[in-house]
């Protein structure tokens, strides 16, 4: 993708197939609920800002999002950004799948926020729960109750809240081929989700889902780019940690770069957007600093060469929902 060799740290959009634009680095906001302080996600999307990204990628169901909200705003108020300069991604979560709870949904995320629309909104998992006032509806031995939706009227609901002004894009996460045809495919479609967020790194570099994605014009937005925290009650640690790989630090000590930077610079140059997500201050000025440098076309190669098809975000204890999507190949 010919157009990131031009990314500067003002301009590193790249357009999205419905006439928006999407910037190739965000910073996504995911913590622990249980072990992430009061107002560190704050402070976090702050510096983010302050730093240059314009890109913010949140959740409600991450238990934070009124922080990210109160940060956007302030760094509106204080003139440091406009409103139309930051991008924001919300995702639909899995018990709000039935038509009727997504424009509620959605509304709940915007009231959080306290803003007026979000830039893009996905269905976060093409796996409902049951419906409800609980995030992880369990039943009596503990086990997480699941729901049968029609992803397709999901998406219905979703493109009436974008007539309605209340998004501006729209888009899926952790979506098989299978998933996305069935949207792309859907008899009426009037809006094709732009991007499909998926784990994507250079352990994991998706070259099937990516070439399918680019035939339809999607963009994949990569979750994970440098690996994952190694937390082992969700996170597959037969993988070693991809930031100590020897081809990565080799590339990074000629760049006088971090692996994670060189990481970020090789999704980025292929046209995936990259959300690293750290509540470091030092860390976050890092990962953005990957505009000044690119990589070769023998080293963009070799590095889509360390690809070991291992997921990092397996999400097995889903694996028996009718719409696990990591069953298929891609």
């Amino acid at each position: 993708m010919s157009c990131s060799m031009d990314l500067t740290v003002e301009n590193h959009s790249i357009p999205l197939s419905d006439g928006n634009s999407i910037p190739l680095i965000g910073l996504g906001t995911y913590g622990d609920p249980r072990t992430t302080r009061k107002g560190l996600t704050y402070e976090s999307v702050k510096v983010a800002i302050e730093k240059g990204y314009r890109h913010l990628d949140g959740a409600l169901v991450y238990f934070n999002e009124h922080e990210v909200g109160q940060a956007i705003r302030d760094t509106i108020a204080d003139g440091t950004v406009k409103r139309d300069d930051i991008f924001y991604c919300g995702k639909l979560w899995n018990t709000f799948h039935p038509p009727e709870l997504v424009r509620p949904a959605l509304e709940k995320t915007l009231k959080t926020l306290k803003l007026d629309y979000v830039d893009l909104y996905i269905i976060e998992m093409p796996t409902a729960f049951k419906p409800g006032d609980t995030f992880y509806p369990k039943d009596e031995n503990g086990k997480l109750i699941y729901h049968e939706t029609d992803l397709c009227a999901t998406w219905e609901a979703l493109e009436a809240c974008k007539e309605a002004g209340l998004v501006k894009s729209l888009g899926v996460s952790n979506f098989n081929r299978r998933q996305l045809e069935l949207i792309l495919n859907k008899p009426g479609l009037k809006h094709k989700p732009v991007s499909n967020q998926v784990e994507c790194h250079p352990y994991f570099t998706q070259p099937k889902l990516l070439d399918y994605c680019k035939q339809k014009d999607i963009v994949i937005v990569g979750y994970s780019p440098l690996g994952t925290s190694r937390d082992a009650s969700w996170v597959n640690l037969k993988c070693p940690p991809l930031l100590e790989d020897e081809l990565l630090v080799s590339i990074a000590k000629k760049y006088n770069k971090t692996t994670a930077q060189v990481a970020l610079r090789f999704n980025v140059q292929r046209g995936v957007v990259v959300i690293p997500k750290s509540f470091d201050p030092s860390r976050i000025a890092e990962n953005f600093q990957i505009f000044d440098f690119s990589l070769t076309d023998a080293e963009m190669k070799a590095v889509e060469g360390l690809n070991k098809k291992i997921r990092f975000v397996e999400l097995l204890m889903w694996s028996d929902h009718p719409e696990y999507p990591f069953h298929d190949d891609y």
